[in-house]
């Protein structure tokens, strides 16, 4: 006979070990490990099963297009992330900080679904139905169709879902929703990865799309297993501000269509609306003034334009400021460390201010050849003129490098009405700064002309 042994096991995780510890390997959790008896020397062997005629396999050349074909959700700048729409059975995981707006976004994709003439079942695990009808009837979600449901019990969910047998289910959120088979409280890795993998078998059992949403940890990071991760076929992560009205969604992982797509949304009093065009919402309207020079940045596939804003101010302290707002901050350092030696501009003791206009955050490269030419226009005290526009990566040695989706920016910032465009055909930071000296009529003040 099999000889049992002693095997200590998380209640949290599933994480295993021979000896017993205080503190899970895995989840890091305390207090989780406990003694389980199992059976060694015993070999288990899976046996074949039955395929039946309507899952046997087929050759990949008569599986048609219909069977994996996405279907629209109404609300264009998802479609786009998606790659096209929602294909049947998939999950689709949405993360995001709290009160970002992932709630209002799927409650939309909902109410356009529902108005479709299609059954979607919302399952709320963290608001009562109460609450969920009072955004509905604000954002004007209301429809027969739709179906809602409070529930953080996984057995009930699965019973909502044969009682209603909807066309779309939507669970908010993954990580409250429990199951008595999994042990741990609701939120534990063991009890996410429970839930996950038995929505996710029901979607692809019966065809079923289901959109998940997601926590977030203090990092970014979404709550829970990696395995979360693995599971879905389709990651979006919903990026903002709770200051600023702008919204961002992103595919970071996407098997029915492609992960550079960026969908554009605005929170309203009404809401969540589409931005389909969002190249007015990162300039200023006033009056030209020092400072100040526009580049094209490229969010996905989608070339936007962005404003950036350069202060420069005279400070008596030894140690000047340097204060950033939307850009990297080792970058604008390297920048002025460039200008001060590549092109005479020198920024030793003076107070530098670098900020992007409606709170957008430029991580690129393509910025540097605009944010180089607003400090120096700030330090100058002259301004750029704004049909003027820059875009190109500077490195140490004073050279513009070229930047990717070149011929897109271009074309973007000619279609806005930019008439001067300076990228990496000037060769040089000096060439770049010429080009805007020229572009605006004139030479900047005499501490440039010291300069060249």
């Amino acid at each position: 006979m099999a000889k049992p042994t002693s095997t200590f096991k998380c209640t949290e995780c599933g994480w295993q070990t021979l000896k017993w510890a205080g503190r899970c390997g895995e989840c890091q959790q305390w207090g989780t490990v406990v003694d389980v008896s199992v059976e060694t020397g015993i070999v288990q062997r899976v046996t074949a099963a039955s395929v039946s005629a309507d899952r046997s396999a087929r050759p990949i050349t008569e599986i048609t297009e219909a069977d994996v074909a996405h279907w629209p959700t109404g609300i264009d700048e998802f479609d786009r992330v998606l790659g096209g729409g929602i294909v049947p059975g998939a999950a689709i995981l949405l993360s995001g900080e709290p009160g970002v707006g992932k709630s209002t976004l799927l409650l939309e994709v909902a109410a356009k679904a529902a108005k479709a003439k299609s059954r979607v079942l919302y399952v709320s695990a963290e608001e009562s139905v109460n609450q969920v009808k009072l955004r509905a009837r604000r954002t004007g979600a209301l429809s027969d169709n739709l179906f809602l449901a409070a529930e953080t019990d996984l057995g009930v969910v699965l019973g909502q879902i044969d009682a209603v047998k909807p066309q779309l289910l939507i669970v908010d959120s993954v990580q409250t929703v429990s199951s008595p088979l999994s042990d741990g409280i609701a939120g534990q890795p063991s009890q996410v990865r429970e839930v996950a993998q038995t929505l996710i078998r029901v979607a692809k059992e019966r065809g079923l799309p289901v959109l998940l949403v997601g926590h977030v940890t203090k990092d970014g990071s979404i709550a829970g297993p990696r395995l979360l991760e693995h599971l879905v076929d389709v990651v979006c992560q919903f990026e903002g501000d709770r200051h600023t009205s702008l919204r961002f969604v992103r595919a970071l992982k996407n098997r029915f269509g492609p992960t550079d797509e960026v969908g554009c949304f605005e929170m309203t009093g009404d809401g969540i609306a589409e931005v389909p065009d969002p190249s007015s919402l990162f300039l200023s309207r006033g009056a030209a003034v020092s400072g100040t020079c526009v580049t094209v940045s490229m969010e996905g596939k989608r070339a936007i334009p962005v404003e950036i804003q350069a202060l420069v101010l005279d400070t008596p302290m030894p140690n000047p400021r340097r204060v950033t707002n939307g850009v990297d901050s080792s970058r604008v350092a390297m920048l002025l460390a460039v200008l001060s030696q590549r092109a005479g501009i020198k920024l030793h003791d003076k107070d530098v201010y670098v900020s992007t206009v409606g709170g957008v955050k430029l991580t690129e490269p393509g910025a540097d050849l605009a944010i180089a030419i607003a400090i120096a226009s700030a330090a100058s005290d002259y301004p750029v003129p704004h049909d003027f526009a820059a875009f190109g990566e500077i490195s140490l040695a004073g050279e513009v490098r070229p930047v990717a989706a070149a011929k897109q920016r271009m074309g973007e910032a000619r279609r806005l009405g930019y008439r001067t465009i300076v990228d990496a055909t000037v060769g040089s930071i000096r060439e770049a700064l010429t080009s805007a000296r020229s572009a605006a009529g004139s030479a900047f003040d005499k501490e440039l002309d010291r300069a060249f």
